[in-house]
């Protein structure tokens, strides 16, 4: 069976995005360090899912 595909985009704005609680993003990160093989994979993950320390 062929893959389903459409010519409609659907595009993501600044009102669409919701930022998470401080305390869902902390425990976020002590997730992901637990399950990362080092911290290069870490940063990159933590990065990923806009959880990096410092962001805002």
């Amino acid at each position: 069976m062929p893959a389903k595909t459409s010519d409609r985009v659907d595009e993501l704005g600044e009102d669409d995005l919701a930022t998470v609680a401080d305390e869902t993003a902390a425990s976020a990160r002590r997730v992901v360090a637990a399950y990362a093989t080092d911290a290069d994979e870490c940063r990159m993950l933590l990065n990923m899912l806009g959880i990096a320390p410092g962001e805002a």
